[in-house]
């Protein structure tokens, strides 16, 4: 049996991860093709209690807890995850992640301002979450990209932040500028910029230049 694809849908905040994962879905359903999902973090779960503490603050701020320490955090979730997502792609089951290892490198990348430091700690979030913990390896990333300007409207727009990062407007242009740093270090990685002269293309449209791409793994 084909293995299937693992393919990721990140970005920025606001981008529509979650919207796009679901057209994805639907689409490749509708060709007859298996498919499951899975969303970062997987609240509810007991991986994820840590995280849910660290955004609401129990810990500290972001910038008292570190970029270190809240990626393992996140990393031990998606290892918890892992055995499952290896099962479902090893019996040819695509398998679509809304936010992955690249949601590490891009909000606690984005805590760290030196660009020297920053790649460092890409490398090390790299080994830690593919090296020591052997989670599966995308076939493709996919980065949403909303500029930080226009997140901070369409948060306006939906009632206001969730948690410690999205209260952070200095976070979420930091964010954005090592999500498209990321972008250059990571293999298989492309962005679709959801955004044309300030105004937020529509769904259907982001998901042709999403579905552009993954066209491109899927047979390969």
């Amino acid at each position: 049996m084909k293995k299937g694809k693992f393919l990721v849908i990140d970005g920025t905040d606001g981008s529509g991860k979650a919207t796009q994962t679901k057209l994805l879905a639907e689409r490749l359903q509708a060709a007859g093709r298996p498919v499951s999902t899975v969303s970062f973090p997987r609240y509810g779960e007991p991986s994820a209690a840590p995280i849910t503490e660290y955004l609401q603050g129990r810990y500290g701020s972001a910038e008292e807890v570190g970029p270190y320490r809240a990626s393992i955090l996140y990393a031990v979730d998606r290892w918890a995850a892992s055995l499952d997502i290896r099962r479902r792609l090893e019996a040819g089951e695509h398998v679509i992640a809304d936010r992955y290892v690249l949601a590490n490198i891009g909000h606690q990348g984005g805590k760290i301002t030196d660009l020297h430091e920053r790649e460092k700690f890409i490398a090390w979030v790299i080994d830690l979450e593919h090296g020591t913990f052997g989670i599966p390896k995308p076939d493709l990333n996919l980065i949403l990209h909303v500029p930080a300007d226009i997140t901070l409207g369409l948060m306006a727009g939906r009632g206001g932040a969730d948690d410690i990062h999205e209260r952070d407007v200095g976070h979420l242009r930091a964010a954005e500028n090592s999500y498209l740093l990321a972008a250059k270090r990571l293999p298989d990685t492309v962005i679709i910029e959801c955004v044309r002269q300030k105004i937020m293309l529509p769904r259907e449209r982001v998901h042709e230049l999403v579905w552009q791409q993954v066209s491109k793994v899927l047979d390969a």
